[in-house]
């Protein structure tokens, strides 16, 4: 249905493919986990046809309020950084000097759902206009501004068109909340759109975030280290619903322009040749969640004097 959208009013179609069943497999997840990712857009269709993958995906972002390229180009360099202290771009750890004053206050259990629920309702905003859990930057960056130091000179004119399409939407959506009402709007599109936004900063949080994940400084940190540096989760039947993105994440990071439809198939070709450096954690992913933000709160040095380049996860305040 997705893809027809162009041919008809996108925002209305939006809406109602937001809103038709009340169910999980309704809010949209299709759309924000496979079809929503850019990574997708650049394999999902032959590489021949990066400009259509563009469309799609710039239209599909947009319809989610999220700047395609912006995004396109930070998630690139994630997965060129990923693991990095000092280069990754998401979900970076703090060491335990860097970490904020009230975090000693937050280290209990009403304190860890405060800061799940406000990660899992504002987490994808925050990140994507203040760098909230991004990479350090030596000056404001945030995914909207063209000339930020996220992006490079001949990047600049594709965030120009990711804001206007942002944009675009904002605008339908106050012209249909206009029409229809703001509490219609924030039914069929509001509520989807956060229980889509959730999850997705959900999986990826658990993706790159578990006590035996390490990461490194430029002194250790390698790509390959990097990349093995992820977890495959087990989300049951949601393994599905999120065409397996969940549980194929590492052959994903190994080989981030393999088609989605293969992944799977990779993931149990990578198993015996990784050995003990293929991490998957059968947890559910509930109390997965509960458990990395009680133990996993900031990242110091691993305790042996050839490996002070790597850092673990730990919580003591």
């Amino acid at each position: 249905m997705a893809a027809e959208t162009p041919s008809t009013n996108p925002l209305i179609e939006l809406a109602i493919v937001s809103s038709l069943p009340t169910n999980m497999r309704g809010l949209g997840f299709h759309v924000a986990f496979y079809l929503g990712r850019p990574e997708e857009f650049k394999i999902t269709v032959s590489r021949d046809y990066q400009l259509l993958d563009d469309i799609f995906g710039l239209v599909l972002h947009s319809g989610l309020l999220v700047p395609y390229f912006s995004w396109k180009y930070s998630h690139r360099r994630h997965h060129s950084n990923t693991g990095s202290l000092e280069r990754d771009e998401v979900f970076v750890p703090k060491q335990k000097s860097c970490i904020k004053w009230y975090s000693k206050y937050l280290n209990n259990p009403p304190g860890r759902v405060l800061t799940l629920a406000v990660t899992l309702t504002l987490g994808w905003p925050l990140y994507l206009a203040l760098n909230v859990s991004g990479r350090p930057y030596d000056r404001f960056a945030y995914h909207y501004d063209p000339y930020g130091p996220i992006y490079s000179d001949r990047e600049r004119l594709q965030i120009y068109i990711s804001d206007a399409g942002v944009l675009a939407v904002c605008y339908g959506l106050f012209r249909l909340a206009m029409a229809k009402g703001l509490a219609w709007v924030v039914c069929v599109y509001g509520v989807p759109l956060l229980v889509v936004n959730g999850f997705s900063v959900l999986i990826t949080f658990l993706q790159h975030t578990q006590p035996a994940l390490p990461h490194y400084t430029s002194s250790e940190w390698d790509w390959l280290r990097g990349a093995l540096a992820t977890v495959d989760r087990d989300y049951g039947i949601l393994n599905k619903v999120f065409h397996n993105i969940t549980d194929t994440h590492v052959a994903h990071h190994l080989f981030s322009t393999m088609p989605h439809y293969h992944a799977m198939e990779a993931t149990k070709a990578i198993k015996p040749i990784l050995g003990e450096y293929y991490r998957f954690d059968e947890t559910p992913f509930v109390k997965a969640m509960w458990r990395e933000a009680r133990e996993c709160i900031y990242v110091e040095p691993d305790q042996s004097t050839e490996s002070k380049g790597v850092f673990w996860y730990n919580n003591k305040l």
